[in-house]
């Protein structure tokens, strides 16, 4: 895990992504530009974030929102979500310590545990205790 990438603006895990070795998490190194990032251009909930002048999507109402990834991605919602609801420190413990249970973000491209859930209720229950 690398803690110091944290949660992205949008919910996702910064700090146990594999996809892109180069990726200094979305919130760091100039958030508002971010050459090395191939999505930073088409990515809505980045767009939303910055006009709304909030560090991240778990300051608005996640819950609710069905913008860019959470039109359809349970698992970005669902951290969010967590993470206005307990704090980012908390997640970011629970994530640890599920990591060290053997849990993983990244098993085949970017899906892995937290991507076999249908709802977010279900998924903030698994972060929380890491039982399914």
């Amino acid at each position: 895990m690398k803690r110091e990438l944290g949660i992205a603006r949008c919910g996702l895990a910064c700090c146990l992504c594999s996809e892109n070795s180069e990726c200094k998490g979305c919130k760091r190194d100039g958030f508002l530009e971010l050459s090395w990032c191939k999505d930073a251009e088409w990515c809505e909930n980045r767009k939303c974030v910055i006009e709304k002048k909030i560090r991240g999507c778990y300051e608005c109402d996640p819950k609710n929102c069905r913008k860019g990834l959470y039109s359809k991605n349970v698992k970005a919602r669902a951290f969010a979500e967590y993470a206005k609801k307990y704090g980012l420190e908390e997640l970011l413990d629970c994530l640890e310590r599920n990591e060290k249970a053997g849990i993983i973000y990244h098993i085949e491209g970017i899906i892995g545990d937290y991507d076999d859930f249908d709802n977010t209720e279900d998924l903030i229950q698994f972060i929380k205790t890491g039982n399914r």
